[in-house]
């Protein structure tokens, strides 16, 4: 669900310093990696949980799962593992500006019309849950899906987007480039003209 309270209020300053410090680099992780990353989400998300999931590529939650947001400001802090950064990012600057001042939590279907969630599933266990964000998952891999083109789709974006426009352009060329002289790119183009499904073999 997110961090453990009773720890923090006896940690002291310097560790409190250092925990916030590791989770931001912990995920940045995450975001760099050129793996798609995707949270499933089964049970209350608040605080450093959402914040875990909002360094994810994806978000995937389980309908009447539980409650989402980010309510750091009820104690007196912020969400300072990277919650300020990412949801203004994900949500734009007035409505990240409300859920975190205000500080409630909202169930995921709110979270999906806010564009927080990704997709809201019926599933009836949590087995049940689990293998369909699997299923969904394994729709990004070879041989159905070109991964390296998918994981250069990822670095342009997250890349891209903390750089200037011509910036973000230049390296979208230049994974452009790499992605034409791979062996999917060939597969790809050769399945279209071809007219039938590509294999991708991940090269």
């Amino acid at each position: 669900a997110g961090a453990n309270i009773h720890m923090l209020k006896e940690a002291d300053g310097a560790f409190k310093y250092y925990f916030c410090l590791h989770a931001n680099e912990t995920l940045l992780r995450l975001e760099h990696t050129p793996k798609l990353v995707i949270a499933a989400i089964n049970g209350h998300c608040v605080g450093g949980g959402l914040e875990i999931a909002m360094a994810c590529d994806l978000r995937i939650a389980k309908r009447g799962g539980g409650k989402m947001g980010l309510p750091e400001v009820n104690l007196g802090v912020l969400p300072g593992t990277g919650g300020t950064q990412r949801l203004v990012r994900l949500l734009g600057r007035s409505k990240a500006m409300q859920l975190m001042v205000e500080g409630q939590t909202f169930d995921f279907e709110t979270a999906e019309r806010y564009g927080l969630v990704h997709q809201v599933l019926e599933a009836g266990s949590d087995d049940e849950f689990q293998n369909a964000v699997i299923e969904y998952a394994r729709t990004f891999t070879r041989p159905a899906r070109a991964t390296r083109a998918v994981g250069a789709i990822k670095r342009a974006l997250i890349s891209g987007l903390e750089q200037g426009l011509e910036q973000g352009l230049a390296l979208e060329r230049e994974l452009q480039a790499e992605l034409f002289a791979s062996a999917d790119a060939t597969e790809g183009i050769t399945a279209y003209v071809e007219k039938r499904k590509p294999s991708f073999s991940g090269r």
